[in-house]
């Protein structure tokens, strides 16, 4: 038994139960070992908890950062990139992001930790917007629109259809950025999506996409 098997273990304890289940002998009956073996690897419990929060910083806000710096050839591009997260739980997982917050409501070094992550976040995505041609304070406030809104989804737990996540790509991504999505734009983000989603979600959701944004056209020219 390794140091892995008892995070991932404390993990799943933390995404189920959140954070006051995180506690060595639950971790040792969920690995069907002893509490003893537990003290081989980790000083204390608070050990445990700190590689939780040091995986959440490294999937979490790291993928982020990574997908804001993504190459793109446009501020649409560049958004459906950030979009990734949303759509991939191996780049950003939402509920450890939902545990993670919940756990810092309970402890104020959490939630510092987790102030630190929101700054850094919303600095990778300014700079995203700036890279594109947008001025400080509007790259600001647009970085803040994308990234609180998504929060605001984490935090709410909203629930949503595969197929209904995917057709408002095209609505969002206006919204964010001020800029039309191409109908290459969405077929190559919905290609990057296809093992989580079936063939008959990816159609409906291109054929909604491509109409949504041949009426944002049609409107814009007006």
């Amino acid at each position: 038994m390794n140091k892995v098997a008892w995070i991932d273990a404390a993990y799943d304890l933390l995404i189920n139960s959140g954070v006051s289940a995180v506690k060595i002998v639950p971790l040792a009956k969920t690995l069907g070992t002893s509490r003893t073996s537990f003290y081989w690897l980790f000083k204390d419990r608070e050990e445990v908890l700190a590689a939780l929060l040091e995986r959440w910083e490294q999937q979490n806000t790291k993928a982020l950062v990574l997908q804001t710096e993504k190459y793109a050839s446009s501020i649409v591009e560049a958004m459906l990139n950030v979009f990734d997260c949303w759509f991939d739980p191996s780049l950003f997982d939402s509920e450890f992001e939902y545990a993670v917050r919940s756990w810092s409501l309970q402890d104020s070094a959490v939630a510092e930790r987790v102030r630190q992550a929101d700054e850094q976040r919303l600095k990778a995505l300014q700079e995203m917007f700036i890279r594109y041609g947008y001025e400080a304070l509007e790259a600001d406030t647009r970085a803040r629109t994308v990234y609180l809104l998504q929060i605001g989804y984490i935090s709410m737990h909203t629930q949503e259809t595969k197929d209904t996540r995917i057709s408002r790509v095209a609505q969002y991504v206006n919204i964010f950025t001020g800029q039309l999505c191409t109908p290459a734009d969405l077929e190559r983000f919905a290609a990057r999506h296809t093992a989580r989603f079936s063939s008959e979600e990816l159609a409906a959701a291109q054929q909604e996409m491509t109409h949504d944004a041949d009426t944002d056209a049609r409107n814009h020219r007006w």
